[in-house]
C-alpha cells in the first residue's frame, strides 16, 4: 500500500470508529426502529471499511460472482448495499411515524 492509501484508510478507520461507537451508544438508549436502522447502517458501514482494509492487506479472501460481465466479491457487494439499504429503511420508517403523528394531531390535510 502506498503512503496516501495508508493515510486514507487511517482517516476512514478513525472517523468510522467514532461513528460506530456513537451509534452503539445510541443503540443502548433507544428502542425506536428508525433509529435502530441508522445504527445498523453505521455499524455495517464501519465493517465495510475494516473488511476493505483486511482485503487490501491480504488477510482475507473472498469468493467472486459474475455480475454484469464483471467479477465482484459477494461480501464487498453486500457491505456496499446494506448501509444504504438500512438508511432507506430508516427514512421510510421515520416518514411513516411522522405521518401518523400528523394524523393523530389533526394536522393532516384531507
Amino acid at each position: 500500500m502506498t503512503e496516501s492509501e495508508i493515510i486514507f484508510f487511517t482517516i476512514k478507520l478513525v472517523l468510522g470508529g467514532i461513528i460506530a461507537f456513537l451509534a452503539i451508544m445510541l443503540w443502548s438508549r433507544t428502542r425506536d426502529f428508525s433509529w435502530m436502522f441508522l445504527v445498523f447502517a453505521a455499524v455495517t458501514g464501519y465493517s465495510a471499511i475494516v473488511f476493505d482494509l483486511l482485503l487490501k492487506l491480504g488477510f482475507v479472501h473472498t469468493k467472486n460472482i459474475i455480475l454484469l460481465g464483471k467479477e465482484i466479491s459477494i461480501v464487498q457487494l453486500a457491505l456496499a448495499i446494506f448501509p444504504g439499504l438500512f438508511v432507506i429503511i430508516a427514512f421510510i420508517l421515520m416518514l411513516i411515524k411522522t405521518g401518523k403523528k400528523e394524523r393523530t394531531n389533526g394536522f393532516a390535510q384531507t
